[in-house]
């Protein structure tokens, strides 16, 4: 076979004789280019033989320990921090969603106090909402009258509205500004209002100081809300955002009362962290309902998924394109998906194996919020004679709120890996070279080595391994042992 041919072809090139093997190895140690070792074999002095194999063998144990203390160093996966502050002549201006702390006009919810628990139904799937079991029957007789009620529908017309009457100075950068310029999206306040929701190209500044200002009229007398659900304040609560994603109200939303000034002096954050393992970011993940990736966006997009398919239905507020869920669906099948996905964990946030890893690229928008009390005695007859109201309703509803950048810069804090390749094979390479005087040269020449004698390894076996067995079938015209014995008896 195959092995008997290799064996044939072995013997017409015997391996070496055993002084060439001896002076190829003399030869090596005599010229290789690891320091150390043409000492250990050229020197006659036993003591100096010795005293050189001990400083190789030293060398040889620091060099591995050092080597292997980089690879665990490595693969430990570290990182670094570092925070730069980049002045610019001019910065994006965020976006701001602002709301009423009163959600709905008055004279639609005065006889329909339910309306109240079930928007906080609906937008429990944004903000952890627990109903109590007294409202329990009422809900329950509301929905069994009233199946086709549109709660969506009811709170964009019954809801906060934003107007002329509303919103009574608006004022970007020493541009006015108008209703007409803010956007609407449903929050778990209800109706909210957007001011540059993705509108990235028109509003910069160029100035630190000025900003946005607006003057709100809240109209407590036409707009209310449920105390007995913890509703109990009345004025404008807002979010600062990137203009590209969604508001997020839960834990981050700031709020001015009624008769006070909110100042406002906000900064640009930029976050950068790096991808798995490093850090926990993920950079192949993209949404389908959102321009950039945002973990809030991300977990909406998953309560839509498992909703969707638990209830057959899509709640308006979460986003994707399905049939919107009623009422009844609301309080039978989405409430409890919601308090199911939170309780086994279905929609997790934050590490790289959760179902939104961190963003590798993220905005934020800290702040500084200081307040004062809203008009002195010349400004609220000022206000009092323009708006003909009285004081004490200027006092009552009135809020005037003022975004600003602090200054014309933007800090951004980057997660760095702490060693790359480059250095890993700088630090061997270090190591080696300190320690033992070697290079890649030197790596070669020992692979070099060690295959030249496993060569001459294979060969010797190879030539002492007992003859092969044929176990060919013979050739069809050569006769078998068999009709060679039958022709021999009948000759």
């Amino acid at each position: 076979g195959i092995l008997e041919k290799i064996r044939l072809c072995l013997i017409k090139k015997l391996q070496p004789h055993l002084e060439d093997r001896r002076n190829y190895h003399q030869e090596f140690a005599s010229s290789t280019s690891f320091h150390g070792v043409h000492n250990i074999v050229q020197t006659r002095s036993k003591t100096r033989r010795v005293l050189w194999l001990l400083v190789l063998v030293g060398c040889l144990a620091i060099v591995i320990w050092q080597i292997c203390s980089r690879f665990i160093y490595y693969f430990s996966w570290p990182t670094t921090t570092t925070v730069v502050v980049q002045y610019v002549e001019n910065i994006k201006f965020p976006a701001v969603t602002f709301c009423s702390l009163n959600r709905f006009q008055a004279h639609a919810v005065s006889n329909l106090k339910v309306i109240f628990l079930i928007w906080n139904i609906v937008s429990a799937i944004l903000q952890k909402f627990d109903m109590e079991d007294t409202y329990s029957q009422e809900l329950n007789d509301f929905l069994a009258g009233n199946q086709n009620f549109s709660i969506k529908e009811f709170t964009r017309k019954n809801g906060f509205y934003l107007n002329s009457s509303t919103l009574l100075e608006c004022d970007f950068f020493g541009k006015p500004c108008y209703p007409q310029d803010f956007e609407h999206v449903f929050t778990e306040y209800g109706n909210c209002f957007t001011f540059n929701h993705n509108d990235l190209s028109a509003k910069r500044v160029s100035l630190s100081g000025r900003g946005l200002r607006l003057l709100f009229d809240v109209q407590q007398d036409q707009f209310t809300d449920e105390p007995a659900l913890g509703y109990t304040d009345a004025g404008i609560t807002f979010v600062i955002h990137s203009p590209e994603e969604l508001p997020r109200f839960d834990g981050l939303g700031l709020s001015a009362p009624v008769g006070t000034h909110a100042q406002v002096a906000i900064r640009q954050l930029k976050s950068i962290i790096q991808e798995y393992p490093w850090g926990e970011c993920k950079p192949d993940i993209k949404l389908q309902y959102h321009k950039i990736y945002s973990t809030n966006g991300c977990l909406l997009e998953c309560k839509a998924r498992y909703i969707q398919d638990w209830c057959g239905c899509l709640p308006f507020i979460l986003p994707g394109n399905g049939t919107e869920c009623d009422l009844m669906k609301f309080y039978k099948c989405v409430y409890p998906a919601v308090y199911d996905i939170e309780i086994k964990g279905l929609c997790t946030v934050g590490t790289h194996n959760s179902t939104c890893p961190a963003p590798c690229e993220e905005t934020d928008y800290p702040t500084t919020v200081t307040y004062s009390s809203f008009g002195g005695e010349k400004a609220i007859k000022y206000f009092s004679a323009k708006l003909k109201k009285t004081p004490e309703y200027i006092r009552q509803n009135l809020v005037r709120i003022e975004i600003k950048y602090h200054d014309l810069s933007y800090k951004i804090t980057q997660q760095q890996k702490a060693l790359t390749i480059s250095e890993l094979l700088a630090d061997v390479g270090g190591q080696l070279g300190l320690f033992c005087g070697a290079s890649m040269i030197t790596i070669i020449e020992l692979l070099e080595y060690i295959f030249t004698n496993f060569c001459w390894m294979c060969i010797f076996l190879l030539l002492k391994a007992p003859e092969m067995p044929q176990w060919n079938n013979p050739p069809q015209n050569q006769p078998t042992h068999k009709e060679k014995k039958r022709g021999i008896q009948e000759c």
